[in-house]
């Protein structure tokens, strides 16, 4: 008997393996510094290339949501994340998310990557240039009503940019915490998990209504990203910010990479 021959939800075992493997990656990196989509989603619009994108999102989302939430777990256990700026920036995160998910189908992703792409290497320059951003916890206007407000109108954004698009997003939160309301990479990369799982979410929910989602798949790939996941939250919280920091970088200069080409190669 051929074990190759043996299907999960119309998807031979060799590819279940490969997608799994690169799940178990994307649960590690997305834990620690955002950007596991960057493994992930690429590797379901490989893998099966006659899926509708929709169907490869919505995929995604499951098996995403499965791994955050297990991170975000160990994260809330043991780094105790500010949840004052985490839960209302999470519900905004999940509105906005759901909105950019219903409009997944309709807007080409390409109408964002140049835009994307040049955010992210100005967030790539600004982390590198400034070593000591996000050792040390320096919050601003905690306890005021900006802090919040700021939170909040971000999580909405960028909840919003992960429904419809999605790579980056992780990596796009931890930024902003870490930059702009003065979190260190450590925490900010505890409350991103929580913020994640609120983005997820909303998407999953979207991507399900409208019957884009491969369960069985997005459900055995979600337990590798789950393994990989609280690996990955444990080696950050062993190891801290200055580890946190330098995974981010290497995330993101591999999706400016991968953006720059496929922006080079969509004229």
């Amino acid at each position: 008997m051929d074990i190759f021959a043996f299907e999960v939800a119309g998807v031979d075992l060799f590819t279940i393996i490969l997608l799994c493997v690169a799940a178990a990656a994307a649960g590690w990196v997305d834990a620690i510094s955002g950007g596991g989509g960057l493994l992930q989603l690429p590797a379901l619009l490989i893998a099966l290339p006659a899926t509708e994108p929709a169907t490869a999102l919505g995929t995604n989302k499951l098996s995403s949501i499965i791994g955050t939430s297990g991170a975000a777990w160990t994260y809330l256990k043991q780094v105790k994340p500010d949840l004052r700026t985490a839960l209302p920036m999470s519900v905004a995160a999940f509105i906005g998310s759901g909105i950019g998910a219903s409009f997944a189908s309709r807007i080409p992703a390409g109408t964002f990557r140049p835009v994307i792409l040049v955010l992210l290497i100005v967030v790539w320059f600004w982390t590198l240039l400034r070593p000591q951003l996000g050792q040390v916890q320096a919050l601003r206007w905690h306890g005021q009503h900006r802090h919040y407000v700021i939170a909040v109108i971000a999580g909405f954004v960028i909840g919003g940019y992960d429904g419809l698009f999605g790579p980056g997003t992780g990596s796009f939160l931890l930024i902003l915490l870490v930059s702009v309301l003065g979190y260190s990479f450590l925490q900010a990369s505890a409350t991103a998990k929580i913020v994640n799982v609120g983005t997820n979410a909303a998407a999953l929910i979207v991507f399900g209504i409208t019957g884009s989602v491969i369960w069985l798949l997005g459900l055995v790939m979600g337990i590798c990203n789950l393994i990989g996941a609280l690996i990955g939250a444990r080696t950050a919280i062993n190891r801290g910010s200055g580890f946190v920091r330098a995974v981010f970088l290497v995330v993101v200069a591999l999706l400016i990479i991968r953006l720059g080409w496929e922006v080079l190669t969509s004229r």
